[in-house]
């Protein structure tokens, strides 16, 4: 049974979502506010966490950050701030998804069940490693490896990389890369995507050469043997 903290301030929305997801069979864990919420999260094995902006004593992006330090844990904000820099805000901190209020439960869940579906099977603690060949990606930290040399590399590179070493063989889309990463209306050119990919075969040197173009599409890295 999956379990999900609910980090909410306002307790008759609170045990509306509880009771809801309840009663489609999660487990639900619930704080008040967000010191609450970290203590909460901190102490339990949580599976994915639905978190209000607006909490007293720390607020919602607060509260994302300092778990961000420490997993991957899937996050979704819900929040009466319905503006697109408040959304923005919330997807640079690396929350997976962004509900506004009034909430619509069937909505609600949907978007639950979608982000549990793409973290099925991951680790989400902090060390877990992603390995590519001679690649290590250190989940968590944003970290990566060649051997045992740390590269340097920009946080929408290391991101770029994870999606190429997650999702081997197959191609993906630079209109894709954009939805996946920056999760927003990007204004800029999707050519922003070839200079990333640019930088980062640079930074990883010969390890650069496993990342492909496919022409007039996107890019892709092989099969690892």
């Amino acid at each position: 049974m999956k379990k999900i903290l609910i980090i909410e301030d306002d307790l008759d929305i609170q045990e509306l979502i509880q009771f809801f997801l309840e009663d489609q069979g999660y487990e639900v864990i619930t704080a008040s506010d967000g010191i609450d919420g970290i203590a909460v999260f901190l102490k339990e094995q949580i599976d994915l966490i639905l978190l209000d902006i607006l909490l007293p004593k720390m607020d919602g992006y607060a509260v994302c950050e300092l778990i961000r330090k420490e997993s991957e844990v899937p996050i979704i904000m819900i929040s009466a701030l319905g503006r697109e820099e408040d959304q923005i805000k919330g997807f640079e901190m690396q929350i997976d998804d962004y509900i506004p209020k009034p909430i619509s439960l069937p909505i609600m869940i949907k978007k639950i069940e979608a982000v549990l579906r793409r973290y099925e099977g991951v680790d989400i603690t902090k060390d877990h490693e992603l390995k590519y060949r001679e690649i290590i990606l250190i989940v968590g930290n944003y970290q990566v490896k060649i051997g045992k040399k740390l590269i340097d590399l920009t946080q929408k590179e290391y991101e770029i990389l994870k999606e190429l070493i997650e999702n081997q063989g197959c191609v993906i889309t630079r209109e894709s890369f954009l939805n996946r990463l920056w999760k927003y209306e990007f204004e800029g050119e999707e050519r922003a995507v070839d200079n990333h990919i640019k930088n980062l075969r640079r930074k990883l040197g010969k390890a650069g050469d496993y990342i492909k173009t496919v022409r007039g599409v996107g890019y892709r890295i092989d099969k690892a043997n």
